[in-house]
């Protein structure tokens, strides 16, 4: 059976550093939810304090509606029937595959242990390496087996910290999928924590981007990369720049790109200075098109070029283009915006996101 996670208005303090503000969030038995966000943002210790490696000074963790931890109480982490994975799989290098995923079944029966074991490691595609050692598996191969491992024992829930950092971006990304797959089998609880917004994409039912201590937003991917709630967000999930704009209607912001229509912030008014995000995608490279700009970079990709354009006054966008349109660099090329989802911010000094 899958359990509730909650945690409700957390604040974690190191002496008289808050490294939590007023975190909150749920997630319902079988869901996996992820918290994204770059380096010390406080995500690892979000996930800690669940595991009940840290104490909170404010707020509370529930699982199916018992507190587990509050600035009064602390139920041993032992005790909280808590998986994890670790970002270096932390296996043993002297027990054989098998072993490893025995270890935390020394209260099941010989006939309960072996029966798991040969059903976790089936699932997670190693059925032939049992009694393989973890420095003859590859990297993919070891964290599969740490999988197994702390999903053996049936947790109620399942963290993972920075689990596929150590591997190279695609298999990251096949990796995550495998791994969302299986808790899904499995009908396991679970917490991703990354900063790697492509695993949180493939992995998550729920992201939660983080920084400086707070959630910035909490929402589907879909709507991080296509309606981010703030700069921060729109800077760190997926590419793009923001544009400076003036509202010049209800629904009308000018640009050096030409005038855009969408909804512009609340309260902003003809006269308003906003920032628009530009994705690489809402650029279209065009022959025949009126506005030009001057590639000063790009990066090839197979399918596509990723160019970074500088515009006339200066301002630099990204276009992703068919890579049978090969410019060199210095080259002027035509433009044209083509957006689906416009998202405009009330103006801030910088405009340059990447």
């Amino acid at each position: 059976m899958a359990h509730q996670l909650e945690v409700k208005d957390l604040e974690v303090c190191f002496g008289d550093l808050k490294v939590i503000q007023n975190i909150s969030f749920r997630l319902e038995p079988g869901q996996i939810g992820c918290l994204l966000g770059p380096s010390g943002c406080g995500k690892t210790t979000v996930l800690r304090t669940v595991a009940g490696f840290e104490n909170p000074s404010a707020g509370e963790v529930l699982i199916d509606q018992v507190v587990i931890s509050s600035s009064q109480y602390c139920l041993a982490s032992e005790k909280r029937h808590i998986g994890m994975v670790f970002q270096d799989f932390a296996l043993f290098p002297h027990l054989t595959v098998a072993d490893n995923i025995r270890f935390g079944l020394n209260s099941w029966s010989n006939k309960k242990q072996q029966q798991r074991i040969t059903d976790l490691l089936a699932m997670v595609g190693l059925a032939t390496h049992a009694n393989a050692y973890p420095h003859q598996l590859s990297g993919g191969e070891q964290q599969r087996v740490a999988l197994a491992r702390a999903m053996a024992p049936r947790p109620r829930i399942l963290l993972l910290d920075e689990p596929f950092s150590s591997m190279d971006v695609t298999l990251r990304e096949q990796l995550a999928k495998e791994v969302r797959d299986i808790l899904k089998q499995e009908n396991i609880t679970a917490i991703l924590v990354t900063h790697d917004q492509n695993e949180a994409f493939a992995m998550a039912d729920e992201i939660l981007v983080m920084n400086e201590g707070k959630i910035q937003q909490h929402d589907s991917g879909y709507n991080l990369y296509h309606k981010p709630a703030n700069h921060f967000v729109a800077d760190f999930i997926g590419q793009g720049v923001l544009v400076p704009g003036m509202v010049v209607g209800e629904a009308m912001v000018n640009t050096e790109l030409g005038n855009i229509q969408g909804n512009v912030p609340s309260g902003c008014k003809p006269g308003c200075p906003v920032d628009v995000l530009i994705r690489p995608d809402d650029i279209v490279h065009d022959d025949d098109a009126a506005e030009t700009a001057v590639v000063v970079d790009l990066a090839f990709r197979g399918a596509d070029f990723l160019y970074t354009l500088r515009m006339t006054s200066g301002i630099e966008v990204l276009c992703l283009a068919p890579s049978h349109h090969n410019h060199k660099i210095n080259e002027k090329v035509g433009i044209r915006l083509d957006i689906d989802h416009l998202v405009i911010f009330r103006r801030k000094e910088s405009v340059r996101l990447r």
